[in-house]
Protein backbone atom coordinates (compact mmCIF):
# COMPACT_ATOMS: atom_id res chain seq x y z
CA UNK A 1 0.00 0.00 0.00
CA UNK A 2 1.36 3.39 -1.01
CA UNK A 3 2.13 5.56 2.02
CA UNK A 4 0.13 8.75 2.47
CA UNK A 5 1.71 11.96 1.29
CA UNK A 6 2.49 14.65 3.86
CA UNK A 7 -0.55 16.61 2.72
CA UNK A 8 -2.82 13.56 3.03
CA UNK A 9 -1.46 12.87 6.51
CA UNK A 10 -2.35 16.42 7.58
CA UNK A 11 -5.84 16.07 6.09
CA UNK A 12 -6.34 12.71 7.82
CA UNK A 13 -5.17 14.20 11.12
CA UNK A 14 -7.78 16.94 10.76
CA UNK A 15 -10.46 14.32 10.09
CA UNK A 16 -9.37 12.35 13.15
CA UNK A 17 -9.70 15.51 15.25
CA UNK A 18 -13.27 16.05 14.10
CA UNK A 19 -12.52 18.27 11.14
CA UNK A 20 -10.48 21.00 12.83
CA UNK A 21 -7.34 21.46 14.93
CA UNK A 22 -4.85 24.08 16.00
CA UNK A 23 -1.46 24.14 14.31
CA UNK A 24 0.01 23.16 17.69
CA UNK A 25 -2.28 20.14 17.95
CA UNK A 26 -1.39 18.96 14.44
CA UNK A 27 2.28 19.03 15.34
CA UNK A 28 1.55 16.97 18.45
CA UNK A 29 -0.39 14.18 16.71
CA UNK A 30 1.36 13.83 13.35
CA UNK A 31 4.03 11.15 12.99
CA UNK A 32 7.00 12.91 11.44
CA UNK A 33 9.27 9.84 11.38
CA UNK A 34 8.88 9.38 7.62
CA UNK A 35 8.83 13.01 6.56
CA UNK A 36 12.56 13.26 5.79
CA UNK A 37 12.80 16.91 6.75
CA UNK A 38 14.50 18.72 9.59
CA UNK A 39 11.63 21.19 9.85
CA UNK A 40 8.35 19.21 9.72
CA UNK A 41 6.46 21.98 11.53
CA UNK A 42 7.32 24.33 8.66
CA UNK A 43 6.00 21.75 6.21
CA UNK A 44 2.72 21.48 8.14
CA UNK A 45 2.37 25.26 8.14
CA UNK A 46 2.93 25.38 4.38
CA UNK A 47 0.39 22.59 3.79
CA UNK A 48 -2.42 24.18 5.81
CA UNK A 49 -1.79 27.58 4.25
CA UNK A 50 -1.63 26.35 0.64
CA UNK A 51 -4.06 23.41 0.49
CA UNK A 52 -7.37 24.13 -1.23
CA UNK A 53 -8.97 21.52 1.04
CA UNK A 54 -8.10 23.39 4.24
CA UNK A 55 -9.18 26.82 5.47
CA UNK A 56 -8.33 29.04 8.41
CA UNK A 57 -11.04 29.64 11.00
CA UNK A 58 -8.88 31.92 13.13
CA UNK A 59 -5.11 32.45 13.40
CA UNK A 60 -3.62 29.09 14.39
CA UNK A 61 -6.89 27.19 13.88
CA UNK A 62 -7.48 25.16 10.71
CA UNK A 63 -10.33 23.04 9.35
CA UNK A 64 -11.38 20.88 6.40
CA UNK A 65 -13.66 22.47 3.84
CA UNK A 66 -15.49 19.17 3.35
CA UNK A 67 -16.60 19.27 7.01
CA UNK A 68 -17.25 23.01 7.20
CA UNK A 69 -20.88 22.81 8.34
CA UNK A 70 -20.13 20.11 10.91
CA UNK A 71 -17.17 22.07 12.30
CA UNK A 72 -19.13 25.32 12.58
CA UNK A 73 -21.91 23.46 14.36
CA UNK A 74 -19.45 21.96 16.88
CA UNK A 75 -17.91 25.34 17.54
CA UNK A 76 -21.31 27.07 17.74
CA UNK A 77 -20.05 29.50 15.14
CA UNK A 78 -22.30 31.13 12.56
CA UNK A 79 -20.35 32.81 9.81
CA UNK A 80 -21.58 36.32 9.13
CA UNK A 81 -23.36 36.53 12.49
CA UNK A 82 -21.50 39.23 14.41
CA UNK A 83 -22.67 38.08 17.86
CA UNK A 84 -21.70 34.48 17.18
CA UNK A 85 -18.30 35.47 15.80
CA UNK A 86 -17.66 37.82 18.74
CA UNK A 87 -18.50 35.07 21.25
CA UNK A 88 -16.36 32.49 19.46
CA UNK A 89 -13.37 34.80 19.03
CA UNK A 90 -13.52 35.96 22.63
CA UNK A 91 -13.64 32.38 23.93
CA UNK A 92 -10.86 31.28 21.58
CA UNK A 93 -8.36 33.84 22.84
CA UNK A 94 -9.44 33.42 26.45
CA UNK A 95 -8.73 29.71 26.04
CA UNK A 96 -5.31 30.29 24.51
CA UNK A 97 -4.38 32.61 27.40
CA UNK A 98 -5.57 30.03 29.92
CA UNK A 99 -3.47 27.31 28.27
CA UNK A 100 -0.40 29.55 28.21
CA UNK A 101 -0.89 30.42 31.88
CA UNK A 102 -1.19 26.77 32.86
CA UNK A 103 2.03 25.99 30.99
CA UNK A 104 3.77 28.57 33.18
CA UNK A 105 2.23 26.96 36.27
CA UNK A 106 -0.06 29.88 37.00
CA UNK A 107 -3.48 29.39 38.53
CA UNK A 108 -5.90 30.55 35.85
CA UNK A 109 -9.18 32.39 36.35
CA UNK A 110 -12.04 33.40 34.07
CA UNK A 111 -15.25 35.14 35.16
CA UNK A 112 -18.13 32.84 36.10
CA UNK A 113 -20.30 34.41 33.40
CA UNK A 114 -17.83 33.16 30.77
CA UNK A 115 -17.61 29.55 31.95
CA UNK A 116 -19.92 28.24 29.21
CA UNK A 117 -18.02 29.95 26.40
CA UNK A 118 -16.40 27.45 24.06
CA UNK A 119 -12.71 26.94 23.40
CA UNK A 120 -12.16 24.39 20.64
CA UNK A 121 -15.44 22.68 21.46
CA UNK A 122 -14.89 22.62 25.24
CA UNK A 123 -16.49 24.89 27.79
CA UNK A 124 -13.89 27.25 29.23
CA UNK A 125 -14.62 26.13 32.78
CA UNK A 126 -13.31 22.64 31.92
CA UNK A 127 -9.82 23.92 31.10
CA UNK A 128 -9.61 26.78 33.63
CA UNK A 129 -8.47 26.32 37.22
CA UNK A 130 -11.23 28.43 38.72
CA UNK A 131 -14.16 30.73 38.09
CA UNK A 132 -14.12 31.74 41.78
CA UNK A 133 -11.65 34.55 42.21
CA UNK A 134 -9.25 34.29 45.18
CA UNK A 135 -9.95 36.88 47.86
CA UNK A 136 -6.77 38.93 47.49
CA UNK A 137 -8.05 42.45 48.23
CA UNK A 138 -10.95 44.61 49.38
CA UNK A 139 -14.42 43.77 48.07
CA UNK A 140 -14.84 46.99 46.11
CA UNK A 141 -11.61 46.33 44.18
CA UNK A 142 -12.35 42.64 43.84
CA UNK A 143 -15.60 43.49 42.07
CA UNK A 144 -13.53 45.11 39.31
CA UNK A 145 -11.06 42.24 39.13
CA UNK A 146 -13.83 39.64 38.84
CA UNK A 147 -14.80 40.96 35.43
CA UNK A 148 -11.33 40.71 33.86
CA UNK A 149 -11.35 38.13 31.05
CA UNK A 150 -8.33 36.11 32.21
CA UNK A 151 -6.20 36.43 35.33
CA UNK A 152 -3.09 34.46 36.23
CA UNK A 153 -2.35 33.96 39.92
CA UNK A 154 1.01 33.03 41.42
CA UNK A 155 1.70 30.40 44.04
CA UNK A 156 0.63 32.84 46.79
CA UNK A 157 -2.79 33.34 45.16
CA UNK A 158 -1.92 36.90 44.21
CA UNK A 159 -2.54 38.18 40.68
CA UNK A 160 0.50 38.31 38.40
CA UNK A 161 -1.12 39.01 35.02
CA UNK A 162 -4.42 40.51 33.88
CA UNK A 163 -5.73 40.05 30.33
CA UNK A 164 -8.66 41.76 28.66
CA UNK A 165 -9.71 40.46 25.22
CA UNK A 166 -11.08 43.36 23.20
CA UNK A 167 -12.61 42.17 19.94
CA UNK A 168 -15.20 44.90 19.42
CA UNK A 169 -15.85 46.27 22.92
CA UNK A 170 -14.60 49.59 24.28
CA UNK A 171 -10.93 49.47 25.29
CA UNK A 172 -11.46 52.36 27.69
CA UNK A 173 -13.56 50.12 29.95
CA UNK A 174 -10.64 47.72 30.37
CA UNK A 175 -8.19 50.54 31.05
CA UNK A 176 -10.53 51.80 33.77
CA UNK A 177 -10.40 48.38 35.44
CA UNK A 178 -6.60 48.42 35.30
CA UNK A 179 -6.55 51.90 36.79
CA UNK A 180 -8.41 50.53 39.81
CA UNK A 181 -5.95 47.60 40.05
CA UNK A 182 -2.77 49.65 39.69
CA UNK A 183 -1.57 49.08 43.25
CA UNK A 184 -0.86 45.41 42.59
CA UNK A 185 2.53 44.23 41.37
CA UNK A 186 1.06 42.71 38.21
CA UNK A 187 1.17 42.99 34.44
CA UNK A 188 -1.73 44.46 32.48
CA UNK A 189 -2.52 43.47 28.90
CA UNK A 190 -5.03 44.39 26.22
CA UNK A 191 -5.44 41.59 23.66
CA UNK A 192 -6.95 42.58 20.33
CA UNK A 193 -6.61 42.60 16.57
CA UNK A 194 -3.53 44.55 15.50
CA UNK A 195 -5.83 47.00 13.72
CA UNK A 196 -6.91 48.28 17.14
CA UNK A 197 -3.44 49.20 18.38
CA UNK A 198 -3.74 52.84 17.34
CA UNK A 199 -7.09 53.05 19.12
CA UNK A 200 -5.45 51.50 22.20
CA UNK A 201 -2.68 54.10 22.14
CA UNK A 202 -5.18 56.94 21.80
CA UNK A 203 -7.25 55.72 24.75
CA UNK A 204 -4.23 54.98 26.96
CA UNK A 205 -2.42 58.28 26.51
CA UNK A 206 -4.92 60.55 28.17
CA UNK A 207 -4.27 62.26 31.48
CA UNK A 208 -6.55 60.07 33.60
CA UNK A 209 -4.49 56.98 32.72
CA UNK A 210 -1.06 58.55 33.37
CA UNK A 211 -0.45 56.31 36.41
CA UNK A 212 -0.74 53.14 34.32
CA UNK A 213 0.25 54.15 30.79
CA UNK A 214 3.72 52.57 31.07
CA UNK A 215 2.36 49.38 32.58
CA UNK A 216 -0.35 48.38 30.11
CA UNK A 217 0.82 46.48 27.03
CA UNK A 218 -0.96 45.72 23.78
CA UNK A 219 -0.77 42.16 22.46
CA UNK A 220 -2.21 41.39 19.07
CA UNK A 221 -3.95 38.10 18.31
CA UNK A 222 -1.06 36.75 16.23
CA UNK A 223 1.37 37.13 19.13
CA UNK A 224 -0.94 35.18 21.43
CA UNK A 225 -1.20 32.39 18.86
CA UNK A 226 2.56 32.43 18.31
CA UNK A 227 3.23 32.05 22.02
CA UNK A 228 0.70 29.22 22.28
CA UNK A 229 2.26 27.39 19.36
CA UNK A 230 5.76 27.63 20.82
CA UNK A 231 4.96 26.48 24.36
CA UNK A 232 7.10 23.36 24.09
CA UNK A 233 10.25 25.26 23.24
CA UNK A 234 10.12 28.42 25.35
CA UNK A 235 11.24 28.77 28.95
CA UNK A 236 10.10 32.30 29.79
CA UNK A 237 7.25 34.38 28.50
CA UNK A 238 8.19 37.53 26.59
CA UNK A 239 5.26 39.54 25.33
Amino acid sequence: MKPLSQKDQVIQALRDEGGYATFKRLNEILDFSTWKTKTPEASVRRIVQESEQIYRIRPGLWALKELRDEVFNKLELKEGDSKSEEKFTHGYYQGLLVEIGKFYKRKTYIPAQDKSRLFLGQQLETITDTTEIPIFTYDYILRKAKTVDVIWFNERNLPSDFYEVEHTTNIKNSLTKYFELQDFFANFYIVADKKRKEEFEDKLHVSMFNPIEKRVKFIDYDRVVGMYESLKIVDTIKW
